[in-house]
C-alpha cells in the first residue's frame, strides 16, 4: 500500500514489529545481561518472516546477584494505526530451579477466559509464535555462553514474565474484551512484522472471534459490520456486547470463515449504507472497492415502477442526487415503494451471501436505517435472533 507525501511523491508505508518481537528482544537482552554481567542497550533478533529486528533496550533493572534482570522495548508498529504502538513491553528473566523455560504474563498482559483461542483458558494471552520466539532466542543465548562459564552451564531453567505498561487500558481499545481476554493486551504475531494497514490482520481477528463463538457452542453466527450494528443490537434487542462478531467490510471473508469453522447458520445485521452494497454482489464493502449504493437501490426501485416512464425517470433522478442512504430510504418511501424495494434488497443480500457459502449456510438478514430503526428483515431473522 502506498501514500503520497506533501510533494506528491509515492512513499511506501513503513512496517513495524509485533509485540511478540518486542518481547523476544527484551527477553534476549535480559538474559545476555544476566550471563555477561554487562549492560547492553541494543539487541538483534531474526523475525520468523526473516527481517532482523534491532531493538533499543530501556528501563534496565538488575537484582544484586544478577539472578533476575528486567528490561523493556517500546513497541513500534510502523505506519500501521496500531493502538499498542508506543507501549512498553517489559520482560523479566529470572533463574529457576525447575528445568526448562517457563513463560507467563504479568501486569498488562491479558488472561484467556474463553475456549477457542490460541492459548488455553487461564493462560496468559501470549500466543504460540511469540512463545516460540522467546524460547528460541533464550536457548540460543544459553548455548552461546554455556561453554564459557561453569555457573552458566549449571542453570537449570528460566522463568520469563512479560508485562505491558498500561496494558489493561490499551486492551479496552482492542477486540480482547469481546474475545474473553481480560486484564490486558495479547502478545501477538505470526511473522514478527506488522504490515501497515494489513487486511490480513483484520481477517485473522475475525477468524479468531468466529472460532471463539464456535468453541462457546453457538449454533448461529451473529455478525455485524461495526459499531452501528453493535449499538443497534444492544439498544433495540438488549443483546450484550460480545454476542456479535465484528466483521468490518469483510462480508465474503466472514461467510467463508463461518463455513470453515463449522457454522451452517448465520444472522447478518447492519445499516443499509453497508448492506445495500452486498445486495449488488459486492464482497467487500470498503469504498475503495466501489460505492454503487444509489445505483443498486435505483435498479431495485425502477424494477417495480411497472413501465411507468415518468416514475422511473423521477426515481432515478432523485436517487442519483442522494449522498446518504437514509435520504434514499425517505425517497423510496415517499414514492410508495418501501414495501417492495427493501424486502427485495434483503433477499438479494441473503442470496449473494448464501451463494458465497456454496449453499452450505442458511443466512438471515436484518437491515436498519437512521436512529437504529429496523427497516427490513428476512423471514427467519427474528427466530435466529432469539437463538443467538
Amino acid at each position: 500500500m502506498i501514500k503520497k507525501d506533501e510533494n506528491t511523491e509515492e512513499k511506501k508505508l513503513r512496517s513495524g514489529f509485533t509485540t511478540g518481537s518486542c518481547a523476544a528482544a527484551a527477553a534476549k537482552a535480559a538474559l545476555i545481561m544476566m550471563l555477561t554481567k554487562e549492560e547492553i542497550n541494543n539487541v538483534s533478533i531474526v523475525t520468523p518472516k526473516g527481517p532482523v529486528y534491532n531493538a533499543e533496550i530501556l528501563n534496565i533493572v538488575k537484582n544484586a546477584d544478577l539472578s533476575e534482570v528486567t528490561c523493556s522495548v517500546i513497541k513500534d508498529g510502523g505506519d500501521d494505526p496500531d493502538v499498542t504502538t508506543g507501549a512498553y513491553i517489559n520482560v523479566t528473566v529470572r533463574r529457576s530451579d525447575a528445568e526448562g523455560i517457563s513463560i507467563d504474563g504479568g501486569e498488562g498482559v491479558g488472561r484467556v477466559t474463553k475456549p477457542g483461542l490460541d492459548q488455553p483458558i487461564g493462560a496468559a494471552a501470549i500466543n504460540s509464535v511469540p512463545r516460540k520466539m522467546i524460547k528460541e532466542n533464550l536457548e540460543e543465548v544459553l548455548q552461546k555462553y554455556k561453554n564459557k562459564n561453569a555457573e552458566i552451564a549449571a542453570i537449570k531453567g528460566l522463568d520469563v514474565i512479560v508485562s505491558v505498561t498500561g496494558g489493561e487500558e490499551i486492551a479496552k481499545k482492542t477486540f480482547n474484551p469481546m474475545l474473553g481476554i481480560v486484564g490486558g493486551i495479547s502478545i501477538l504475531g505470526t511473522t514478527g512484522i506488522v504490515e501497515p494497514m494489513s487486511d490480513k490482520a483484520l481477517v485473522d481477528t475475525i477468524k479468531t472471534h468466529v472460532r471463539v463463538k464456535k468453541a462457546e457452542g453457538k449454533e448461529i453466527l451473529l455478525a455485524a459490520p461495526g459499531n452501528y450494528g453493535m449499538t443497534f443490537l444492544s439498544e433495540r434487542y438488549d443483546l450484550e456486547d460480545g454476542n456479535a462478531v465484528t466483521i468490518s467490510n469483510f462480508v465474503y471473508e466472514a461467510v467463508r470463515i463461518g463455513l470453515s469453522e463449522g457454522f451452517d447458520k448465520m444472522l447478518f445485521v447492519g445499516h443499509i449504507g453497508k448492506l445495500v452494497k452486498v445486495a449488488g454482489g459486492i464482497k467487500n464493502t470498503h469504498s475503495k472497492y466501489g460505492d454503487h449504493r444509489m445505483e443498486i437501490l435505483t435498479d431495485i426501485a425502477v424494477s417495480f415502477a411497472q413501465e411507468d416512464t415518468d416514475k422511473t425517470n423521477r426515481i432515478t433522478e432523485r436517487l442519483s442526487e442522494c449522498v446518504m442512504t437514509d435520504e434514499a430510504v425517505r425517497i423510496i418511501t415517499d414514492e410508495g415503494l418501501a414495501d417492495k424495494v427493501f424486502p427485495k434488497m434483503a433477499q438479494l443480500i441473503k442470496k449473494h451471501m448464501e451463494e458465497w457459502a456454496e449453499g452450505n449456510m442458511q443466512i438471515e438478514v436484518i437491515v436498519f436505517s437512521n436512529e437504529y430503526t429496523e427497516l427490513v428483515s428476512t423471514d427467519n431473522a427474528h427466530e435466529y435472533l432469539k437463538r443467538v
